[in-house]
């Protein structure tokens, strides 16, 4: 069995095993992680923990031992043994308090009075940020749920408790955060560094919660599926659920370990999907084309017809185009081509591709309304890109196909669904695989639901979904009440 049987077979057993009354689609389980899927973070490690908290207060008799200055072994004190009794400074020897001085980063020169006071200086500025860490704590502690709680003693007793640790200027600050009666373990713990005030740390597995671009505006705010989505719609509602995803490559997702269409499919429910950038050189299920590129949908609604490309040579010998006639609608999948390094096709995308695909789509409405999905290759405004500014000559962010992406479609009746919902969400679709940039959010949205106006308002959802991995795009969706 040679690859493209292999790949059919894997096809087919899917659309065999689904039970049909499911509604479901292709699906593609990546191995998501547990914290991805709503569980609790793992615990993280903090540079102090809470245990060690304690320990500085055992501290306060005892000398710790250093390493021989000048010939000569000494001693020096840990700061927070002075801190409830600052008299045994007085009775520090010189070497001792040069020592001491030394290892908190001081200077230790000068007469023993005079390093009597800057150890003395040292230890009452350090007593004035812990009693203000104190009273930030205190204050949350008035308005936690648990009222009847009282602290009297900072002591290993916390770990009864679930808390959250964020580190500023390398001090532990612990906040209580609610009573854990039955479990002994922390069960949360953020950690992060700042340098002059307390901030959150990015979630790891939904970096996409984190607003992230260079140049944002003040009523910008960052995509969450989890809360921006609208409720269900109820089991008597017509409505088509479709999903379209740039898969940078089929047979190479397929082969991704822990990949499951059926997952994807359960969990995602959808009835059509539409694929791009599938690589393969063979036509699979009933929709796709020959070339590089490659475009393919697989519905389990029938289509009432299926075309390939725009009937015109000059575009179509690079499987760019499947569109699939439904009862209500035209489903255009495509993969607009890519301006490429250097803009080398720039003018090609801009006045011979997007006006051809621009009329295609204006004779099919003609018949009745239109749905456009696919990588589009074009972050439309600055919301939808990172770096704005440093990719304005970059491919897919140039003023040309800007502009020629609001000339041929959105000006023509075509509806941007997911901007439409959500004008100043900052939401993106794909991340460049160098540098990590999905991991911190820096990417474009390049992949789009466009629909005719007719219907846009029958659209009662258009999301991203940025857990998806398995390919530098993730996919889209749309929910349309038919």
């Amino acid at each position: 069995m040679n690859h493209i049987q292999a790949l059919q077979f894997g096809f087919k057993t899917f659309l065999k095993v689904v039970p049909w009354n499911l509604r479901p689609g292709l699906v593609i389980s990546l191995r998501l992680s547990a914290s991805s899927m709503g569980s609790k973070r793992t615990i993280s490690s903090s540079s102090k923990p809470i245990s060690a908290m304690d320990e500085d207060k055992t501290e306060s008799k005892r000398f710790k031992p250093v390493v021989k200055e000048n010939g000569v072994e000494s001693v020096s004190v840990g700061l927070a043994s002075f801190k409830n009794n600052p008299e045994t400074i007085e009775k520090m020897t010189v070497q001792e308090l040069r020592t001491t001085l030394r290892s908190n980063g001081l200077p230790a020169k000068g007469l023993k009075s005079e390093l009597v006071s800057a150890l003395k200086s040292l230890v009452e500025k350090m007593n004035g940020e812990s009693s203000q860490a104190e009273e930030e704590e205190d204050q949350v502690q008035n308005v936690s749920t648990v009222s009847e709680v009282r602290k009297s003693k900072r002591t290993s007793k916390q770990s009864r408790l679930e808390v959250n640790t964020v580190q500023v200027d390398s001090k532990a600050v612990t906040t209580k955060k609610k009573l854990s009666v039955e479990s002994v373990e922390v069960s949360e713990t953020i950690c992060v560094k700042v340098d002059s005030k307390v901030e959150l740390s990015t979630p790891r597995n939904e970096p996409w919660t984190i607003l992230a671009h260079k140049k944002p505006q003040k009523d910008w705010i960052p995509y969450n599926p989890r809360t921006m989505r609208p409720p269900i719609l109820s089991r008597d509602t017509k409505c088509v659920k479709l999903l379209s995803w740039n898969v940078n490559g089929l047979r190479a997702l397929l082969k991704l370990d822990g990949f499951s269409a059926l997952e994807l499919a359960q969990r995602e429910d959808f009835d059509i999907l539409c694929l791009q950038e599938t690589k393969l050189q063979a036509i699979i299920l009933i929709t796709s084309k020959l070339g590089y590129s490659g475009a393919a949908i697989i519905s389990r609604i029938k289509p009432l017809s299926v075309k390939y490309g725009l009937g015109i040579e000059d575009h179509d010998s690079e499987g760019r185009l499947v569109t699939a006639e439904f009862d209500s609608f035209y489903l255009v999948c495509g993969y607009v081509p890519n301006s490429g390094d250097g803009l080398k096709r720039l003018s090609y995308r801009t006045t011979e591709w997007d006006v051809s695909l621009s009329n295609y789509l204006k004779e099919l409405e003609k018949s009745k309304p239109v749905i456009l999905t696919g990588d589009l290759n074009c972050a439309h405004q600055e919301i939808d890109i990172y770096n704005p500014a440093g990719n304005k000559r970059s491919a897919g962010f140039t003023i040309e196909e800007r502009e020629s992406f609001e000339k041929n479609f959105l000006s023509k009746g075509f509806v941007d669904t997911f901007r439409k919902q959500h004008p100043g969400v900052v939401g993106y679709t794909y991340w460049g695989f160098r540098h990590g940039l999905r991991k911190t959010n820096k990417g474009w949205r390049l992949d789009y639901f466009l629909v005719s106006e007719s219907i846009a308002d029958q659209v009662h959802d258009s999301y991203i979904v940025p857990d998806v991995h398995g390919s530098d795009h993730c996919p889209i969706g749309l929910v349309l009440k038919l």
